[in-house]
């Protein structure tokens, strides 16, 4: 019979844990506001005070802006956006990431050099502006997703992840007639399953995200996504201070319509998160230790 001992607790042990629970508590606050307000019904509502739970529980701020063609388009922009570019940008990211661990590939340390070197240094808004005219996509949801297909960043920490793989499984696969193509879709795609996974959640985000491309590329309100929309409900109508009439016919807070539109716009990435947060860890840790 074993017995496992335990680390007795020190005093620098309570105040670290006291420290770190009252930080934890500051950060939950605001979240906590945000969908407390958001529930809260119009009739109870008091400006400027701290709900920790709804007085009155309602759905009116919800049913408003679900029921206005603004938040619809938006939310269909985002979903689009997000879905193929994030898609795309995997696509992209592990395919170059996998030509830059082929040392016999014509060009790949001007390639791995050029990656490098954006790190350092960007091109800038206004090139950036420029090379979305020419190619006509102003105003247009290819305009977000083509702007951002990649970066130096997970390029860097892709190509490590596939320097750790055993070479001995590409050989051996192609001794059995497999071609480099083959190699990638039916070797590494497979294996790099976990690393796939965080950087599908790292890309989706980044896209659920957009805010100041879509600000940039898109003037067409109708095309708007989610941020930018969140933004002009949150922002741009504070200048006003009018209430807005819902569904019911009651005039609903502008705060309650805020907090609503802030909650809807977080809510798909935080049911999301918890699929893949168990691969989310793993492909984090893999390849960062070699043994």
């Amino acid at each position: 019979m074993s017995f496992v001992k335990t680390k007795k607790m020190t005093f620098f042990d309570y105040i670290n844990y006291s420290l770190l629970a009252i930080i934890s508590i500051a950060c939950v606050f605001p979240f906590i506001y945000v969908f407390s307000v958001s529930f809260t019904d119009p009739e109870v509502y008091v400006p400027l005070q701290f709900y920790l739970f709804p007085e009155k529980w309602s759905l009116s701020a919800y049913k408003y802006i679900l029921s206005t063609n603004s938040f619809v388009n938006a939310l269909k922009s985002t979903v689009f956006v997000t879905g193929i570019g994030t898609a795309i940008s995997i696509l992209i990211s592990f395919t170059f990431a996998y030509v830059l661990t082929k040392k016999h590939v014509p060009g790949r340390k001007w390639m791995l050099g050029g990656v490098i070197f954006t790190l350092v240094f960007n091109a800038g808004i206004l090139p950036n502006y420029l090379l979305m005219k020419d190619m006509n996509l102003l105003n247009s949801h290819w305009s977000l997703i083509l702007s951002g297909l990649t970066n130096a960043w997970s390029l860097i920490v892709i190509k490590g992840f596939l320097d750790s793989l055993p070479p001995e499984l590409e050989d051996a696969a192609r001794i059995d007639g497999c071609s480099d193509i083959g190699v990638f879709w039916r070797i590494v795609i497979p294996l790099s399953m976990p690393a796939i996974a965080a950087f599908v959640l790292f890309f989706a985000v980044s896209y659920w995200n957009t805010y100041f491309n879509a600000l940039v590329y898109l003037s067409d309100a109708k095309k708007w996504t989610l941020q930018v929309l969140v933004k002009s409900l949150v922002i741009d109508s504070d200048a006003s201070g009018a209430g807005s009439v819902g569904s019911d016919d009651r005039v609903l807070p502008q705060e309650t319509i805020r907090m609503a539109s802030i909650v809807l716009a977080m809510v798909p990435i935080l049911i999301i998160y918890p699929f893949l947060q168990k691969h989310f860890a793993k492909g984090v840790m893999l390849g960062s230790v070699k043994g």
